[in-house]
């Protein structure tokens, strides 16, 4: 038995009040939202580390850590622009990696 660590795609999991927002946001942003959530999920390191490691995302999505100082803590997803944005935290548990958005906006 060869034990590999997993692989995509991630689960994600939402905050109580992030899972809110996004139910209540109009088709446009939740439309980005999940096209977003798609591109995370099966991306080999959602917090796409490393020179153009995000070349390959869609234009209207960029991603970054939250704080520069912290490049393995939160991220963002800025969408469309600034128009909205996912925060979210990658968790490489072993048994169960894992994607949490701790906020999601639509402006």
């Amino acid at each position: 038995m060869i034990d590999e660590p997993p692989r995509p795609p991630w689960q994600m999991d939402w905050t109580k009040q992030a899972q809110h927002d996004f139910q209540n946001m109009p088709a446009e942003g939740s439309d980005l939202v999940m096209s977003a959530r798609a591109e995370l999920i099966t991306a080999e390191d959602p917090y796409f580390r490393g020179i153009d490691a995000d070349a390959s995302l869609p234009h209207w999505m960029t991603v970054r850590p939250l704080a520069s100082t912290s490049p393995g803590g939160p991220h963002i997803v800025d969408l469309a622009g600034g128009r909205g944005w996912l925060i979210y935290t990658f968790m490489r548990r072993h048994a169960d990696p894992q994607i949490v958005v701790t906020e999601a906006f639509w402006a």
